[in-house]
């Protein structure tokens, strides 16, 4: 995983949209791009050697255990954008983070600057609980299946950001909220890195939620905000056949943005983005 960073080399970081308006066909072309993980032209131009990325919101990452998602939308008459917000468990670099995506025709896209290449992106992380702390909590007796991503049962409390919060190792009650504690190589039934992510989303979620500043970091910060959608419909970000500008989860983003009126949120299809209807990090 790419840590992005705006420090170094000066690369042209503006788009050729300033001071123009903007319509639906506009908005659902930009996230059809990132659906398909094609930067679009608002990306800094860069040098032929840079390297590009555009991601979308995907709830089933093999390597994110996803605990929650949201979306926000900004808006004036000549400038929009929208920030996808996830957290979760990121299991390749034991860490639990926010992971946040940004689509819109004013981003400040995060570049990671190197001598022989840049790295240019429209996504940023934001950490939770950091590889130290889960090597602090980590169960240490057992075998070597007991010790792994597990925490354990004499840890009393767990460092999120610079706060402590109190720790809950009785499995009953995340079963009680839908979090499986997997009994296989784990007989004392020990509460998994991601399985705790998950229950701090079931149960106190704003410990996991991104602060106005982490969400305005790229984009102006003088850009109204016209709302955040806690429950949508969402699409497998894996189903091709079905991109953006074809759902209507996005078709009404759209239209919000275009008319800055959030009283167009009014979605016929059942939200289904809860951690609950989704595989992810499993891999």
């Amino acid at each position: 995983m790419v840590l992005f960073s705006c420090s170094g080399i000066f690369v042209d970081n503006s788009n050729n949209n300033k001071g123009m308006p903007f319509n639906e066909i506009e908005i659902l072309k930009q996230l059809d791009l990132a659906f398909n993980q094609t930067p679009s032209e608002y990306y800094p131009q860069g040098r032929p050697v840079d390297i590009k990325y555009n991601f979308f919101l995907d709830l089933e990452h093999g390597y994110f255990e996803t605990a929650g998602s949201k979306i926000h939308l900004f808006a004036d008459s000549t400038r929009w954008a929208i920030v996808f917000e996830k957290s979760g468990y990121q299991n390749r670099v034991t860490s639990a983070e926010i992971e946040l995506n940004y689509v819109g025709n004013c981003i400040d896209y995060p570049i990671d600057k190197y001598p022989k290449r840049n790295y240019i992106t429209n996504s940023s992380r934001v950490f939770l609980i950091d590889p130290t702390e889960f090597e602090r909590i980590e169960n240490k007796e057992g075998d070597e299946m007991e010790t792994f991503e597990l925490i354990g049962q004499d840890i009393k409390e767990i460092k999120i950001r610079d706060k402590y919060v109190p720790f809950d190792n009785n499995y009953l009650n995340y079963e009680k909220v839908g979090i499986e504690i997997f009994d296989y190589d784990n007989p004392k039934k020990l509460i998994g890195f991601g399985d705790f992510i998950r229950y701090l989303h079931e149960t106190n979620p704003s410990l996991l939620c991104a602060t106005e500043n982490e969400i305005r970091e790229h984009i102006p910060k003088d850009i109204p905000k016209l709302m955040t959608i806690d429950e949508f419909h969402f699409v497998s970000a894996y189903e091709k056949i079905n991109p953006p500008s074809q759902q209507e989860t996005y078709k009404l983003i759209a239209k919000i943005l275009t008319t800055r009126d959030s009283s167009n949120w009014k979605p016929t299809q059942k939200a289904n983005n809860s951690w609950k209807n989704w595989e992810s990090g499993n891999l």
